[in-house]
């Protein structure tokens, strides 16, 4: 052996460490370059030419897609939108891009370019907004794997549109999709296809103020134009609106303005001021409370179910109002009524005296100022009028309800006292009616 070798292998080693590794091993990071520069020459690729189709062929290049969703940050009823983050992927195979990989040492070849690569001209046809994530780095990367296969990934953030039907509102659920689409390729260039296995995949602690997410289904809705078909994937993201919200905000703040109308039937009917003062509060609050709900919600053409309760609320606490106002004539009528009585009664006893004593004062005197002797017709009618009224009064018929409301003695009474078993009772049915119906109707819609 010739001596002087060990020296030069020496030096060699000390002079290009990226050659050799311990053991003599090759460093396979150096070889990635040589590769990349040998696949993405200017001569060998064109990055403007789509890859064939497969087996080599003409065909269709057929791309397989997968999305992870990595958050939904909210759903918005008035603009009907929705806005996501989510990691898209796409795959696809170009023969072109082949390489050694040198018995596995090779797994992939990544890239931070893609314009060093073909790329699907793929984009978000209900996409409103959305914008790339670049800090610190911009969050993309291409892997080209040995057999050619191209793994595109990239993190984007979107605010996309979402039709509503609030008809059930909010006992409803919203189906917000996500499509995409190629621009430019047709179907006879280009194909999108779901990946197999898991093609959405959803992060495990996903939360939503408002709505939990149900279920999602993928499917494909390619279109067709003046310009050719296209093909195009979607994914619906089924969404159940959360009640409790709502029940704690508008429900029951709703029912507690309707009974609290309900104390002016349990107040006197001389205490103007109080009963006048509560009616046109609850009024006004529940007026309030109305347009605080309609001033979330988009101004749409159909009644949703939220319209009707407050609306039923609304008529509740307005005829509550109503009915003071009906309390208030009746008792002045009964007043009137009342004092036509005493009027009457006091004629009827001065007509029972006998007249011979009408002519004599105490003191034994004529008197011929006094009643005439003989009355008037028509105050004999009145009198037979009120006497057949005193004796309707007080022979009902055998009626329970009439020998209950007996009791009380004057109409204004007695109609408190109607209300105060009516509205309760007819609130009662239309909750029961309002809740059998919607809820029937969202499971009806659900199946």
């Amino acid at each position: 052996m010739w001596p002087g070798v060990p020296v030069v292998v020496l030096l060699i080693s000390l002079l290009h460490p990226s050659r050799c590794s311990q053991g003599g091993k090759v460093n396979f990071r150096e070889k990635e370059k040589e590769v990349l520069d040998d696949i993405l020459g200017e001569k060998k690729y064109d990055a403007r030419i789509r890859p064939s189709g497969e087996n080599g062929t003409d065909g269709a290049t057929n791309v397989k897609v997968n999305i992870f969703l990595r958050s939904i940050s909210k759903i918005d009823d008035y603009k009907m939108e929705y806005s996501v983050q989510l990691t898209f992927r796409e795959q696809w195979l170009d023969e072109r891009l082949r390489f050694n990989d040198f018995g596995g040492k090779l797994k992939y070849l990544t890239l931070t370019e893609a314009s060093r690569v073909w790329m699907p001209d793929l984009f978000f046809s209900n996409e409103k907004e959305g914008h790339f994530h670049n800090i610190i780095m911009p969050n993309v990367y291409i892997r080209i794997f040995p057999h050619g296969s191209v793994l595109y990934s990239i993190r984007i953030s979107l605010t996309l549109s979402c039709p509503m039907n609030l008809k059930l509102y909010p006992l409803d659920r919203q189906t917000c999709s996500l499509r995409m689409a190629s621009y430019g390729w047709t179907t006879d260039d280009l194909v999108f296809q779901w990946k197999e296995g898991d093609p959405v995949q959803v992060v495990k602690n996903l939360h939503l103020p408002r709505f939990t997410l149900e279920k999602y289904l993928t499917d494909y809705c390619n279109s067709k134009t003046n310009t050719g078909e296209y093909s195009c994937l979607k994914v619906d993201l089924l969404f159940k609106r959360e009640f409790s919200y709502y029940l704690i905000q508008i429900y029951i703040p709703c029912c507690m303005l309707v009974i609290v109308s309900w104390v002016s039937f349990w107040l006197d009917q001389s205490a103007v001021p109080a009963r006048v003062s509560l009616g046109v509060t609850t009024l006004l609050t529940m007026a309030t409370q109305t347009s605080g709900i309609n001033a979330s919600l988009p101004p749409v053409s159909y009644t949703k179910a939220i319209d009707v309760w407050t609306g039923v609320c609304l008529t509740f606490v307005f005829g509550a109002l109503l009915e003071f106002a009906l309390v208030n004539y009746a008792s002045r009528s009964d007043m009137h009524r009342e004092n036509m009585k005493k009027k009457y009664r006091e004629m009827e006893h001065s007509s029972s005296v006998d007249p011979a004593t009408e002519l004599l004062e105490p003191d034994g005197a004529t008197n011929f100022q006094m009643n005439p002797l003989v009355r008037h017709r028509d105050d004999k009618v009145t009198m037979d009028k009120v006497r057949q009224c005193e004796i309707h009064m007080q022979l009902p018929k055998k009626n329970c309800c009439r020998s209950w409301l007996s009791k009380f003695p004057t109409r204004s009474k007695r109609i408190d006292v109607i209300s105060r078993i009516t509205f309760p009772l007819v609130f009662a049915l239309f909750n029961l009616v309002y809740w059998s119906t919607y809820l029937f109707r969202e499971e009806a819609e659900n199946e």
